[in-house]
């Protein structure tokens, strides 16, 4: 600006200060049209301790994150106003003294000196996106800042100017300003950071460290050196602070569980803030461990992760890919939801809902042996058979054909019933479960499994898994009982660990679908369930893949990278039988599949209670309920919730006490020590309403 033109400012301002005071001032600004003060700010997902997982840029691909004044550090905002605005609490919008200051100075040196706007006509000129080097401008943005200062308080007009400010490209507000130049929230900056912070707004472009690192190292110094000779910073914090490099780069934002906040957004359309339940340091870090892993494995390798607090039913870490932009990988799929073949991983609940059936004990003896069942004849993995052995070693060695005919008696519905009851929500590919649903026959996404295992951690019901911080928790149906989910975990504790590992902290399965397309580790302690899953987002092969040798020290890794210590396995249920196989009632000494039992007529059905189904709801006001049976051998022996009500029984309908209004548990036995189950609610009956 020539000598001229800055004698013209210092008229001006002259001349305004009188104008205004001769004017209507009252009546000037109650009539300005203010420009929209509320702006599109990005959509945020925070964890559960409100730090910031994934913001979403606003429509035009703006970063501007909402922002409070107490969401800053107090170094910055001192820093600010000394600088900008010294007198922002006492001036109405205008400072006149500023003004005139800024003329004089000008008139003398004959080039601008310092500014005379306040942040408040800053405001105005960021919401109208005005400039300000014509006179009309000018009066403009003095018009609007005495209005604004008219209507809005003092925090509102600073929050404003929080939220506006211009810090380089597409960088609005000092929130994102602070993320992209720091990597880091604004509530803690060093006084370099927060002076720097200062020195942008005034000239976002040329000032931009990242494509002019001496101007804005230079103008940063600027404020440092002014902030020292006003004491809003210490002698010695000036001589670090001019010490401290600006950045060469901006941050990326965050970009924590980026799956799951996708979700959380889909979810939830209309809300701007969603406050998740994951634990942010153990997201990053079990994100970082699969990424580790995946990278020693190949360029096409994929891994996801779920863990979750299975008392409270809270996950809180979710991994959807080792990398969201990761092409190759096709991480932008998040296998946590991905419906794949779970191979072994079902064993457990299938033999928990054999115990829960009276079929089979953990010390029962089963045979492994080769099966025949209409054309479909599983082998084991390595093609062995071990002849007579142990329920509980049958399923640490995750055999195939005990667990076959385990599922025969049970019925593949059964176990198909009792996944939906746990609120997963398998994908038959035929329509019609099968017997190979217990060797991976069915689709299965991580997520569930990990709520199947969740609930049998939690002693066969629990809180269904939850995300969404605010949502309440929400009741699981049982799945099995307290003893069959003890049994489970009492078992699996006993597996070998991965090399290295600690043995009996945790009880796990681990599985292998076939063709190796996917491999499983599951494992749960006394209050955390993690699931893990390694592959190939496309579903192609993984040659010489295994859970146990893959995905199971993933599992044991992780544990160990949660950043808290193991909680001990839970003691057995006071009902529990526990007892050597010699010991146990004549039934459960041996299993017998129904088809190893023959009558004069040939193969035996399977004992099968009819009436009343399983989860049926009975009106009763006698004080005995009908039973209809199919299949086994007679004589049966009945219980009602854990206690025989009748025995020798030979009739397949008949009348047994009713155990009163609420849930109560029928259990069947036939000769041959095969068993049915049903739970049922008895309900009283409604008096007939009286007309008026």
């Amino acid at each position: 600006m020539n000598r001229r033109g800055a004698i013209c400012w210092a008229l001006f301002g002259l001349g305004l200060a009188v104008w205004i005071a001769a004017l209507g001032l009252q009546g000037w600004v109650s009539r300005t049209v203010l420009p929209p003060v509320l702006a599109e700010t990005a959509r945020e997902v925070r964890d559960r301790n409100g730090a910031l997982l994934r913001a979403y840029p606003v429509a035009d691909g703006i970063w501007r994150l909402d922002v409070a004044s107490d969401q800053v550090d107090p170094t910055y905002l001192a820093m600010l106003l000394r600088y900008e605005d010294k007198r922002f609490y006492s001036h109405s919008g205008v400072d006149l003294r500023a003004m005139l200051r800024a003329g004089t100075q000008a008139v003398w040196r004959g080039e601008v000196v310092s500014g005379g706007s306040t942040l408040t006509m800053q405001v105005a000129r960021l919401l109208e996106n005005g400039g300000t080097g014509r006179w009309a401008g000018k009066l403009r943005q003095i018009r609007v800042a005495l209005a604004l200062e008219q209507r809005l308080s003092k925090a509102q007009i600073l929050q404003l100017y929080l939220l506006h400010a211009p810090f380089g490209g597409n960088i609005e507000g000092v929130r994102a300003a602070s993320y992209a130049w720091f990597g880091k929230a604004p509530r803690r900056l060093t006084p370099s950071q927060a002076a720097l912070l200062v020195a942008l707004p005034q000239s976002p472009e040329t000032r931009r460290p990242d494509r002019a690192r001496g101007v804005a190292l230079a103008a940063r110094n600027r404020v440092i050196n002014r902030m020292a000779a006003a004491e809003v910073i210490t002698a010695e914090q000036a001589k670090t602070a001019l010490l401290e490099p600006v950045p060469n780069e901006i941050y990326p934002f965050p970009l924590e569980a980026p799956h799951l906040a996708d979700l959380a957004l889909a979810e939830r359309p209309d809300q701007r803030q969603l406050d998740l339940t994951i634990d942010g340091g153990m997201q990053r870090r079990l994100a970082g461990l699969l990424r580790e892993t995946v990278e020693r494995h190949g360029a096409n390798l994929s891994a996801a992760l779920v863990l979750a607090d299975h008392q409270s039913g809270e996950i809180l870490a979710s991994v959807g890919s080792p990398g969201y932009h990761d092409g190759g990988r096709r991480g932008y799929v998040d296998m946590t939801r991905a419906a794949r073949s779970p191979g072994s991983t079902l064993k457990p609940l299938v033999y928990g809902l054999a115990f829960d059936q009276g079929m089979a004990h953990p010390e029962t003896m089963i045979h492994d042996g080769p099966i025949d069942i209409d054309g479909y004849a599983p082998q084991n993995f390595d093609g062995r058979f071990r002849g007579d052995l142990r329920v509980r070693q049958a399923l640490q060695l995750s055999l195939n054909t005990p667990v076959v005919s385990l599922l025969q008696d049970l019925g593949p519905a059964r176990l198909m019933t009792a996944m939906r009851r746990s609120s997963a929500r398998p994908v038959l590919p035929g329509g019609q479960p099968g017997l190979a649903v217990a060797l991976g026959g069915v689709g299965v996404s991580l997520r569930d499994l990990v709520q199947i295992y969740a609930l049998i951690a939690a002693g066969g019901q629990g809180i269904v898994l939850h995300h969404q911080q605010d949502q309440p928790p929400e009741r699981s149906a049982r799945i099995l009982s307290e003893v069959a989910a003890w049994q489970l975990g009492d078992i699996l504790r006993d597996l070998p660990p991965p090399p290295g590992a600690p043995a009996r902290m945790l009880a796990y399965k681990t599985g292998t679908s076939y063709g190796h397309r996917d491999t499983w580790a599951i494992g749960w302690d006394g209050r955390y369930v993690i699931g893990v899953w390694l592959g190939r987002a496309d579903g192609t092969p993984v040659p010489g893949a295994f859970g146990a040798e893959l995905a199971a020290p993933l599992l044991f890794e992780a544990f160990g990278r949660m950043g808290v210590s193991f909680t001990p396995l839970p003691a057995a249920p006071s009902q529990t039988l526990v007892a050597a196989t010699a010991d146990l009632p004549l039934p459960l000494r041996r299993f017998s599949a129904a088809g190893e039992s023959k009558g004069a007529t040939g193969r035996i059905e399977p004992l099968q209670v009819v009436f009343p189904p399983d989860g049926a709801e009975l009106v009763s006001s006698a004080d005995a309920l009908t039973l209809k049976l199919r299949g086994g051998e007679a004589p049966f022996v009945i219980m009602a919730n854990d206690r025989p009500v009748r025995t020798g029984v030979r009739r397949r309908v008949l009348e047994v006490p009713s155990p009163g209004e609420g849930y109560s548990t029928f259990v069947v036995v036939d000769r041959n020590g095969q068993s049915d189950r049903v739970r049922v609610r008895i309900m009283p009956v409604q008096p007939l309403a009286t007309r008026g």
